[in-house]
């Protein structure tokens, strides 16, 4: 019985088809990064142009990055290859819409689903990541 339970737990992590990341941001720790050479550095003009239209822009910012790094260290389990900041974007359909990725090294490869929460000094983001 032992044995059929460990073959069974070895066939499902082998198949692996999913996987999960979270981060988690302490926003006062976060400003002190947050400079201009960071900022071109991390995120993409659309990022940019979203976060800049917020009068906490900062906030914004720190969310873009917490969801940015949820997607990074969930898609690194399934894919091992470096994946570079500009490459996970975040959108919005609106102002403070629900989140979207695109990866544009992997277009259409994972199905993700975001989600981003903040309570006063501290955002979290979670990723969950599926292969189509």
């Amino acid at each position: 019985m032992e044995n059929k339970i460990f073959k069974s737990v070895n066939d499902i992590a082998a198949d692996k088809k999913f996987a999960v990341g979270n981060d988690l941001v302490h926003l006062p720790t976060f400003l002190l990064s947050l400079t201009e050479p960071f900022k071109n550095k991390a995120y993409t003009p659309t990022e940019i142009a979203y976060c800049d239209q917020f009068s906490e822009s900062a906030l914004r910012y720190a969310s873009t990055w917490a969801a940015k790094e949820a997607v990074y260290k969930a898609v690194k389990q399934l894919d091992p290859k470096a994946l570079g900041w500009k490459k996970i974007e975040i959108t919005r359909d609106k102002p403070g819409g629900q989140p979207n990725v695109t990866l544009h090294q992997h277009p259409g490869r994972f199905k993700i689903s975001l989600s981003i929460s903040h309570d006063g000094d501290y955002i979290w983001a979670i990723a969950f990541i599926e292969i189509s």
